[in-house]
């Protein structure tokens, strides 16, 4: 499998894993008042390390995003771990890696047309 390829996966699969985590984002919100609701979060940037640690290829075809409770954020009375400005934090934060992935993948696009057009 060529570098190019390799690039254009790991962006696609970095681009689906900000989508997922904006549905998460957006479930906590909707949630922030629900008693005994915990906040989720995608595990996808661990286990992207862990699969560019390995010693193959990486297949991005078996890669997907996992929803996880991380557990890591106090918990009110009513049992609801979810903090506003955390999940408007993580929102923000999430919207410019979505953006990067995007740029990227154009960038990555202009390329291989530049190739293909040289003559």
């Amino acid at each position: 499998m060529s570098k190019t390829v390799n690039v254009i996966d790991f962006i696609d699969a970095g681009i689906k894993a900000e989508g997922l985590r904006q549905k998460a984002i957006a479930s906590n919100i909707a949630n922030l008042r629900t008693p005994g609701y915990r906040r989720f979060d995608i595990n996808f940037k661990e286990l992207l390390t862990k699969a560019m640690d390995s010693s193959g290829a990486v297949d991005f075809d078996n890669l997907e995003a996992q929803f996880y409770n991380p557990k890591k954020t106090p918990v009110q009375l009513n049992g609801n771990d979810v903090n506003l400005e955390f999940e408007v934090g993580e929102m923000v934060k999430n919207t410019l890696r979505h953006k990067a992935f995007v740029m990227l993948l154009g960038k990555k696009y202009k390329q291989i047309e530049m190739a293909i057009s040289v003559k």
